[in-house]
């Protein structure tokens, strides 16, 4: 048997205060988790409640759409339209024919 000149028995100064630093540094990091979990479980009791509190409201009302005016209605407007531009002098008689025949051939 070899004697390497260590102590044997208790740890020396050195060993205490490494054992110490490891058991500190384990003890840190567990009370560093536990408040980590603890923050995010107040988190997420607080969102529940909010979303708890606030009271559910059914969607408000809304009118149905309002038809879409008769096709007769629309032809008649765009008439009348062409027949302005043509009074007005901005169509000739043969592009107010032109138009008038492709509006009423739709």
């Amino acid at each position: 048997m070899v004697f390497r000149g260590g102590r044997i028995g208790r740890p020396g100064l050195l060993g205490t205060i490494a054992r110490t630093a490891v058991v500190t540094g384990t003890a840190s990091a567990t009370a560093n988790a536990m408040k980590r979990r603890s923050q995010q479980r107040s988190a997420e009791q607080q969102a529940y409640a909010e979303q708890q509190s606030v009271p559910q409201q059914p969607p408000a009302y809304q009118p149905p759409p309002a038809p879409a005016a008769a096709p007769a209605d629309d032809l008649v407007s765009k008439l009348k339209q062409l027949g302005e531009l043509r009074s007005s002098g901005v169509l000739s008689e043969a592009e107010f024919a032109a138009a008038k025949a492709q509006l009423l051939a739709h």
